[in-house]
């Protein structure tokens, strides 16, 4: 029989899981993973830096709903990627990290870049794992694909040690991974949908909070139904938006607070109850809560809830369909609950047009996103990174298609824009891909911009530079708030790509609309007002 060794079983393994992408920094001992997975037709994605390599693959992840591949060198090279794989933890996403790691048979002899990485990612992953035979790779790696992406999703780090990658086995020595052909998801209690079902029925002002679990288990023509059924105003948390069309008649994104506030009745769908929520403090203390997450744990976490469904988003938005379907429950899409989010979203959307429409120069940040979104397609994928601008991206900039709003989640990292729009844009290549970037955000990660060119991924970045980070306020001390005017399109043209210099309003959608038909990587460098603020009248809360 012939003889393989272990990279050549890994990248076996990923092609048979379906991996068609894998983001790395070369190094060793995993250069041949790399290798050989280039000639099984897999497409390597190097990149300058391995922490914009992991957010590139989260980013991939999350648009595809499949995990994210990364591998890098071993010690400094393998720990760059932990600030991406924590940020892909926290946020549920899919991912399988090969660390490169120096002989198993060095381990606590003070070998070279010898460090316990297993024990570092253990808190940031769903399981680790260090193979010590080379033939049981295959079933270590598709252990590691199922873990990843089933219950709910996170990250898995495989240890690759060097004589574990390189020692070579007799094909006939190697037994094949084991894998399920069809897999059935959890489905909700009979009883508990009626119990639901008929809360949500009674109630006069409910409404439906969605996270991430209705985007992985495939639910978002669940939940439209659900919403046009029953005419329930719906929220989503930030990283999910677009789950249902932002345009939908129920939508009312700036009368969020007030429905938390003022709901007698929500439905919550496959999110948590973390700070981003006020850990359930948000929403008011008298509403009847239903919440429904694949992951047992989190029912109840932080916050009481009256009917706890331990299912899988999609099967229980079917039951729940279901069963409005026979008791014929009435719409309440002409009810005065819903009449009055509407005139709270009119009056706040009328309060923040002539910030939109400004002339000023410095430019505000609203005119940006006003100008973006006009150019943008609707199905185009949109990653916002920044402080200032995620503010206000995420007031006036909707999303309408499920998988297609990234942005830096419930760990608030920074740096993430444009490595998230990389690795969008190759998840879809047909769509178009735009980080929306804070100037202090994009400087963390800008390097990866040349991958970006080396690669022929044609991302559009566009900068709200306020010349430092956060807004700049008269009287305040802010140590290395100061950044001054960062030329980032001058970088962009030095590393290959487009890019432009924004200075009047009048500029900013010419310059959009050429960095879209250029078809490189190109940046807008748009010079946004310094003092501008997020404040909670244009923007809401920042818990928003």
């Amino acid at each position: 029989m012939p003889k393989v060794d272990g990279s050549y079983l890994i990248a076996r393994t990923l092609k048979e899981e379906g991996a068609d992408c894998l983001f790395y920094l070369m190094g060793g001992p995993n250069y041949e993973i790399v290798n050989d997975s280039e000639d099984l037709g897999i497409r390597t994605i190097d990149f300058r830096h391995e922490q914009a390599a992991a957010m590139a693959a989260h980013a991939y992840a999350r648009v595809k709903r499949t995990p994210g591949v990364t591998t890098s060198a071993s010690g400094p090279g393998t720990l760059n990627l932990l600030t991406g794989i924590y940020n892909a933890f926290i946020d549920a996403a899919p991912m399988v990290t090969l660390g490169g790691a120096g002989p198993l048979r060095d381990v606590y002899r003070d070998g070279f870049q010898e460090v316990d990485l297993p024990n570092i990612f253990s808190p940031v992953s769903k399981s680790v794992i260090r193979p010590a035979y080379t033939n049981r790779l295959p079933e270590h790696i598709s252990a590691a694909f199922r873990t990843a992406i089933n219950d709910r999703p996170g990250p898995v780090y495989v240890e690759c040690n060097e004589d574990i990658l390189y020692a070579q086995v007799d094909e006939s020595d190697v037994p094949p991974p084991t894998r399920a052909a069809d897999v059935s998801t959890p489905s909700a209690d009979p009883d508990q949908i009626t119990r639901a079902v008929k809360i949500l029925s009674e109630a006069e002002r409910p409404i439906l909070l969605a996270g991430s679990g209705p985007w992985w288990s495939g639910a978002w023509e669940e939940l439209q139904e659900f919403v046009d059924r029953t005419g329930i105003p719906f929220y989503t948390t930030p990283i999910a938006r677009g789950l249902i069309p932002e345009d939908h008649p129920v939508s009312f994104p700036a009368a969020r607070s007030t429905a938390f506030r003022e709901t007698d009745a929500v439905l919550v769908v496959g999110t948590r109850f973390n700070w981003i929520m006020t850990f359930g403090r948000r929403i008011s203390q008298q509403a009847e809560i239903i919440q429904i997450d694949i992951h047992g744990a989190e029912i109840g976490h932080n916050r009481a809830v009256d009917v706890g469904i331990v299912a899988d988003a999609k099967s229980a938005m079917r039951q729940i369909n279901a069963e409005i379907s026979r008791i014929g429950m009435k719409s309440k899409a002409e009810s005065h609950w819903v009449d009055y989010l509407r005139d709270i979203e009119l009056d706040r959307r009328q309060r923040s047009e002539q910030l939109e429409n400004s002339d000023q120069v410095p430019i505000h940040p609203l005119r940006l996103c006003k100008e973006l979104r006009e150019v943008m397609d609707r199905d185009a994928i949109l990653s916002v990174d920044g402080n200032e601008i995620l503010h206000y991206g995420r007031q006036s900039i909707p999303t309408f298609k499920p998988g297609h709003r990234l942005n830096s989640g419930a760990t608030g990292c920074m740096g993430v824009g444009l490595p998230f729009a990389i690795g969008a844009k190759l998840a879809k290549p047909d769509k178009q891909s735009v980080a929306l970037h804070g100037d202090g955000s994009l400087g963390m990660n800008i390097q990866d911009f040349d991958t970006a060119v080396r690669h022929n991924i044609p991302v559009v970045t566009v900068v709200s530079n306020n010349e430092g980070w956060t807004a700049r306020v008269e009287g305040t001390r802010k140590p290395g708030r100061e950044l001054g005017w960062t030329r980032f399109d001058a970088i962009a043209e030095a590393l290959g790509g487009h890019g432009e210099e924004v200075r009047e309003p009048s500029q900013i959608r010419t310059a959009l609309e050429r960095a879209f038909d250029s078809g490189v990587p190109a940046i807008v460098n748009v010079h946004t007002d310094p003092t501008a603020r997020a404040l909670s009248r244009f923007v809401g809360s920042k818990m928003e």
